[in-house]
């Protein structure tokens, strides 16, 4: 009897599709499951190849089926698309993924832990927390120009605000208008306060950490930067350069060449939208300090001589993940050039 070496699996909510081929490719398997059938299936099969798209629930499924010994590889969903004939379906999708597993060249997605995934939740729910702080004090800024109350942006000119509000003196405030404001002042303070915990949490989990609290010697890498390493980059020496790492993370030019002549295009934005962005405000904190008279490396300056500020800043950020890169792979801290010179 024909045995099972590989399966593709398309996951969802309810409904799943799976695709089980034997060592000569023939198909031994094509069927729809639901979700309480999923596991028995899995259970009865012998070990073999599972192949899962990288997804919100993949995580989870991967290290269930990976309980009955069966390898399970991650894939993310651009790389599988290519394998997919003509019409989008569940079990063309179920086919594709079967394909794509078994190939040599394909990349995969290293499967996270309980505790991995836990880590990134306390980060993103932050990152929540801070964008609907945002959103709250823009719309309070907002509102408050409009009857003639001006405030600078960011978050300090928001207390200044709070106190106007709070001011029963103010007239130009109608009382209505007053009491709106107020309910949106106290959710910026409520959002405050949650956001304080979080980031009591994120700075006590990286002391506690040795590679974290090592990245934070980093120039703008701070205790968020480091935790959102730890994160999403489990497995730092599966990229072979830092350079690899930064095009991962999508602050590497886009390249499109052809006919010996190199063109780079913008940055890639691929990979982690939330550390890429750390990173280049980190190094965008840095390139601000230059015009303190803090020293910057002799390249940083020759950048922002012949370039525009962001583009400094995200060559900045790019070097700042390859030192991420060489601190993981190689060990050691961070230790500044020999060569400073002021901006």
């Amino acid at each position: 009897m024909e045995k099972i070496i590989t399966v593709g699996l398309d996951l969802a909510k309810s409904i799943f599709q799976v695709h089980g081929i034997a060592e000569n490719g023939k198909v031994l398997v094509r069927r729809t499951l639901r979700r309480s059938q999923l596991l028995p299936f899995f259970q009865s099969l012998p070990a073999c190849l599972v192949g899962i798209e990288a997804c919100g629930t993949a995580h989870y499924w991967a290290n269930a089926i990976g309980e009955f010994g069966h390898t399970v590889r991650l894939m993310p969903p651009a790389y599988v698309k290519a394998y997919v004939k003509r019409n989008k379906t569940d079990a063309a999708d179920a086919e594709a993924i079967c394909e794509a597993v078994s190939r040599p060249s394909m990349r995969f997605v290293p499967v996270k832990s309980p505790e991995e995934q836990a880590g990134g939740m306390v980060l993103k729910t932050r990152e929540l927390l801070v964008r609907q702080r945002s959103q709250s004090a823009n719309a309070m800024r907002a509102h408050m120009a409009e009857l003639g109350i001006i405030a600078a942006t960011g978050m300090p000119s928001i207390a200044k605000l709070v106190a106007v509000l709070r001011d029963d003196q103010e007239r130009r405030l109608p009382a209505s208008a007053r009491a709106a404001l107020l309910e949106m002042a106290e959710h910026i303070e409520s959002l405050t306060t949650r956001i304080d915990v979080l980031d009591t949490k994120i700075v006590a989990a990286v002391k506690a950490d040795d590679a974290a609290r090592r990245l934070t010697t980093i120039p703008g890498v701070g205790p968020i930067i480091a935790a959102t390493v730890r994160a999403t980059v489990q497995n730092p020496a599966a990229f072979r350069t830092g350079r690899d790492l930064a095009a991962w993370i999508g602050i590497t030019p886009r390249a499109h060449s052809s006919g010996g002549k190199e063109r780079l295009g913008k940055i890639l934005k691929q990979g982690n939208k939330q550390l890429r962005t750390l990173l280049i405000v980190g190094a965008t904190s840095i390139l601000k300090q230059a015009r303190r008279g803090v020293k910057l490396p002799a390249w940083v300056v020759s950048i922002m001589a012949r370039r525009p500020y962001k583009v400094a800043a995200v060559a900045l950020a790019n070097k700042m993940a390859r030192t991420i890169w060489a601190l993981l792979v190689k060990g050691g801290t961070y230790r500044s050039p020999t060569t400073p010179v002021t901006a």
